[in-house]
């Protein structure tokens, strides 16, 4: 027997008829615009908690695979398809990291203070000699006293300095947590698009172009903070994806079910159900912090990630029948608000090293502020320590704002996607039989590290972001708006600074969400499961063609990407763009 209350409880779940919708979106389904609300009937906790992709039976028809053994494989693919994926992608990043043997671009700064930081607990001032004499001695060298005035968080560093003190002062040593952390970000992305997709196909592939992408692989290789920061902001990401999941899985665990063992949305249940203190969502805070921690541009990425898993909470409450979806979210927002300051206590804690430094001028920069030239004011009741690194803050942030200084290799946001102006690291012309030239060559070699995205998975890339976009306007598919939110935060904002000096190796933070949009094209041009095998076909042809060509790019860009010594002639006929030299 289904009672009054309960008749209006399965109409929440149902999407109304054509006649019903408002008029706009009436007009929008001809361009394939799919309102919320979903089909009707149907099983509620499908469609909060959609199930994973399995293979088809003719593959394994095909494989002549038993069923026994099929079914293991499909269980031991969920770990083992990213562990071959990371494999893949460690023995890329880790071959020959040493390469070149020279302190290149920035390394010049934050190889040494990290040094300095993991012994002295803040930056100094280094000889202008410094670079040769780490080099010659194999970093057998003092450490200077003076404090250093620095414009950037102090984690990044550490976790530079974790591989120098593991393997020592040396290009392996001040590389190897960038090159472990970019390992560890391509796992991290198969199991993440694996979870959005529910396809460990689909997930791997992400991975797998991730693996292959050339600005991914050089920050990967060189010990900037921008590898860094991309390796916190993921990561902070995949903890909002399985809280997602959790909470999603929660809600449809309390829904009702009808006779026929199906879950039906439930208005008092979506209205009043607490889902927890979400302990991903704070993983996911402490990601930022240290995010945060690392470059300031992870603040944000705290603000978008925080409204769009808001925003999640919100469709999963209208899935199971919310009368009013947003109302019932407000607890949900206010706890998703303690992320904000988990994520600024995580960042002053990153400063314990220059907290604790002494205040007598021989500490870290600015650390006796408070004591000296700020002595006294209204705000005299905070401890000396907060007051000094308040002053420290803003006079970095002046610094950031006002950066203007013009360097050869920056480059406007706009050019970015189209990688218009990347940056070369390290620039060498060996003579023929020197350095890796080829002793039979005719003249000079070039040996280079560019920072540059594989071409074209980053042109394929533009492509896969208006696919996303037209996706998320007019299918409402909240993977699209997650990849798009994604993109979004770590590009956007460097619009609102183009007077600033800039490089394409920002873009780094949002390369991940790039690749996560190419394998969704991916998918599409593959086709849906229950295509015909000629669609199949057709698309999985396409789609086999453009993996191919992005892994072939990457090849074709190997010795850019390493430093590997290459004929001249070989090293013009990579110069695409005249932008490129």
């Amino acid at each position: 027997m289904t009672s009054t209350a309960s008749s209006t409880d399965l109409r929440q779940g149902q999407a109304p008829p054509d006649d019903e919708r408002p008029s706009w979106q009436r007009r929008l389904r001809r361009f394939g615009y799919a309102p919320a609300g979903g089909a009707p009937g149907g099983d509620v906790r499908d469609r909060l908690v959609p199930p994973y992709a399995e293979p088809s039976p003719r593959l394994w028809q095909v494989l002549g695979a038993p069923p026994l053994l099929a079914d293991r494989i499909t269980r031991w693919s969920a770990w083992g398809g990213p562990l071959l994926v990371t494999l893949l992608a460690g023995v890329l990043r880790f071959w020959n990291l040493g390469s070149p043997r020279a302190v290149i671009f920035d390394e010049t700064y934050y190889a040494k203070d990290a040094w300095a930081l993991v012994h002295r607990g803040f930056e100094v001032n280094w000889d202008k000699n410094a670079n040769d004499a780490v080099l010659q001695t194999h970093g057998h060298l003092s450490i200077p006293l003076d404090a250093a005035y620095v414009v950037h968080p102090p984690v990044g560093k550490y976790v530079i300095g974790l591989g120098e003190l593991l393997f020592g002062f040396d290009p392996f040593g001040w590389r190897f947590m960038t090159a472990l952390l970019g390992t560890l970000s391509v796992l991290m992305l198969c199991r993440i698009g694996r979870r959005m997709f529910r396809s460990t196909f689909l997930g791997c592939l992400a991975g797998l172009l991730m693996a292959l992408d050339g600005l991914h692989f050089v920050m990967s290789r060189t010990s900037l903070l921008d590898g860094v920061l991309m390796f916190f902001v993921l990561a902070a990401f995949g903890c909002l994806v399985i809280d997602r999941d959790r909470t999603r899985k929660r809600l449809a665990g309390a829904l009702p079910a009808d006779a026929d063992g199906r879950v039906r949305p439930d208005a008092r249940t979506a209205d009043t159900l607490f889902l927890g203190l979400r302990p991903w969502r704070w993983a996911a805070a402490v990601s930022l912090g240290l995010a945060f921690g690392t470059k300031w541009n992870g603040l944000y990425i705290l603000a978008a990630f925080g409204v769009m898993t808001v925003l999640w909470d919100v469709g999963a409450r209208k899935v199971a029948g919310a009368r009013s979806p947003y109302l019932s979210t407000i607890p949900d927002a206010c706890l998703a608000l303690i992320m904000i300051p988990v994520a600024i206590g995580v960042y002053v804690a990153s400063w314990i090293g220059w907290i604790l430094s002494p205040t007598d001028g021989s500490g870290g920069y600015f650390r006796d502020w408070a004591a000296t030239a700020g002595k006294g004011g209204s705000w005299t009741f905070l401890p000396d320590w907060l007051r000094s690194l308040w002053h420290y803050e803003h006079e970095v942030y002046e610094f950031h704002v006002h950066l203007s200084s013009p360097h050869t290799y920056q480059s406007n946001p706009w050019s970015w996607l189209v990688l218009g102006r990347p940056v070369s690291y390290f620039y060498e012309s060996p003579s023929p039989g020197t350095d890796g030239c080829p002793a039979d060559t005719a003249g000079k070699c070039a040996r280079e590290v560019l920072a540059i995205g594989t071409p074209a998975l980053w042109w394929a890339g533009c492509a896969a972001l208006l696919y996303v976009l037209w996706r998320w306007a007019f299918r409402r598919d909240w993977r699209a708006g997650a990849i798009a939110c994604g993109v979004a935060a770590g590009y956007l904002p460097w619009f609102m600074y183009q007077e600033r000096t800039i490089f394409l190796f920002y873009a780094v933070v949002f390369v991940p969400f790039l690749c996560l949009a190419v394998a969704m094209m991916i998918g599409a041009i593959i086709g849906p499961a229950n295509s015909s095998d000629t669609r199949r076909v057709v698309g999985a042809t396409g789609a086999g063609v453009l993996v191919l060509l992005i892994a072939w790019n990457f090849i074709y860009f190997w010795p850019l990407f390493t430093g590997t010594a290459i004929p001249l002639d070989q090293w013009r006929s990579r110069m695409w763009l005249d932008t490129w030299v």
